[in-house]
């Protein structure tokens, strides 16, 4: 009973140093995160920061797959209700505009906002980073495949126009311009 109460104790432990990691993070970078900085943040010790987490590395593992989790919930997850093709490539786009729009994490994007600071950086970091904007080309290309006849595009070509407007429309979200997500509507009603 003691060792269950401890290991659910340290479950909720990381998990609220995680969803504090990815809001630092998406402001600052992953390269910012630090376990005497989070300890800080949360008023815990170092140590017990440390035990949960043993590497810079692994804290920003886990900011990872705690950041993953959350767009799954607010973006992907959603927009599955929508039939598959047009409609929820339009769903996935407009959950990603609310995502943005009214930033899940602090700094907008998280993807976008660290992606580039880690895609010349070989190692477990860059590859967790990599394979989620992968999981997430995919799922559009493949929306837009099931759109067929009505985008008659390359899927994967599409799917990455699509990811470079998004990104470009964090930043004007980000830096206060107005029209971004207007700009983001109509350029996907024009692909489909």
């Amino acid at each position: 009973m003691t060792t269950d109460q401890r290991v659910a104790r340290g479950a909720r432990s990381r998990a609220a140093i995680t969803r504090h990691a990815v809001d630092v993070a998406s402001v600052e970078g992953l390269s910012e995160l630090s376990i005497g900085r989070l300890a800080t943040d949360l008023a815990m010790s170092k140590s017990g920061v440390a035990t949960l987490f043993r590497s810079k590395e692994q804290l920003q593992l886990a900011t990872i797959e705690t950041a993953r989790q959350a767009f799954l919930d607010a973006v992907v997850r959603p927009a599955l209700d929508a039939p598959q093709g047009s409609a929820r490539v339009r769903a996935l786009i407009e959950r990603w505009i609310a995502y943005a729009e009214e930033p899940l994490f602090p700094g907008g994007c998280f993807w976008a906002a660290n992606l580039p600071v880690f895609d010349s950086r070989p190692g477990a970091v860059r590859d967790a980073l990599q394979r989620q904007r992968q999981a997430w080309l995919d799922l559009l290309a493949e929306q837009i495949h099931h759109a067929g006849e009505t985008v008659g595009r390359d899927a994967d070509l599409a799917a990455f126009h699509i990811d470079a407007v998004l990104t470009a429309a964090n930043t004007a979200m980000r830096l206060g311009e107005p029209d971004a997500a207007d700009k983001v509507r109509r350029l996907i009603d024009g692909l489909l």
